[in-house]
């Protein structure tokens, strides 16, 4: 059976196993905490254990969010990248014209100048998946904006190491991190759902929880997918 809990701003994801003892842990890419607690254990003992572990939950997340959480690429012919949660093969083509990325099916072709160095080729590919989330992000705070009786009056979209978006009440402004091009749709549209939400209620206490639950059912399952690296 799995639950969550809020304990400040830091959300566990509690599953009950049948074992003696509890165990805490914290998981990479983005520092998610988690606990496996024995069935017979009440909510308010497990909350009171992650309570006395809460300096070393945020130690241990700032340790990991120090990394690089997104996978390593070399840019190269054949190398596995993902657009929209599918797997596309990369081709890359040196050519005298100027940078241009394209979709074809499976292929996910990247034309660079000749000589052009791996930086460069992940810059070019990266304002690639900017421009993607672009495209995709206004039409779902459109549909969204009438659902939740809020309005978004500013939409920003950059690569972040440790979030996957964040709110200004004050400009009702969302920012999103351009990596969400890679994962499924459903999963951007959580977040963007997600940081709407913060509109309403800017903790995510339980009344956030509950607006969560009313507008995206399945977001717990969305949080876990978007917590995998790719």
């Amino acid at each position: 059976m799995a639950d969550s809990i809020e304990v400040g701003d830091i959300t566990v994801d509690v599953v009950r196993k049948a074992i003696k003892n509890i165990h805490l842990r914290v998981y990479p890419p983005l520092g998610r905490v988690g606990i496996s607690a024995p069935r017979w254990m009440s909510m308010d003992r497990i909350r009171l254990f992650v309570v006395s572990k809460i300096g070393w939950i945020k130690k241990t997340q700032d340790k990991i969010r120090e990394l690089e959480w997104v996978t390593q690429h070399e840019y190269r012919d054949q190398e596995i990248h993902y657009v929209w949660g599918r797997q596309c093969l990369l081709k890359v083509e040196e050519l005298a014209s100027a940078p241009k990325v394209s979709l074809e099916q499976n292929i996910l072709l990247l034309r660079v100048r000749s000589g052009s160095s791996q930086e460069k080729k992940a810059a070019v590919l990266n304002n690639w998946f900017r421009e993607q989330l672009k495209l995709a992000v206004p039409p779902l705070v459109a549909k969204w904006e009438p659902l939740m009786g809020v309005t978004v009056s500013r939409i920003f979209v950059q690569r972040m190491k440790t979030r996957w978006g964040t709110c200004c009440l004050r400009l009702k402004a969302i920012r999103l991190n351009s990596e969400l091009a890679k994962k499924l749709p459903e999963c951007l549209e959580y977040v963007v759902v997600h940081e709407m939400a913060h509109l309403l209620v800017s903790s995510h206490n339980h009344r956030f929880r509950a607006l969560m639950d009313r507008f995206i059912p399945q977001w717990k399952s969305y949080r876990r997918i978007l917590n995998h690296r790719i």
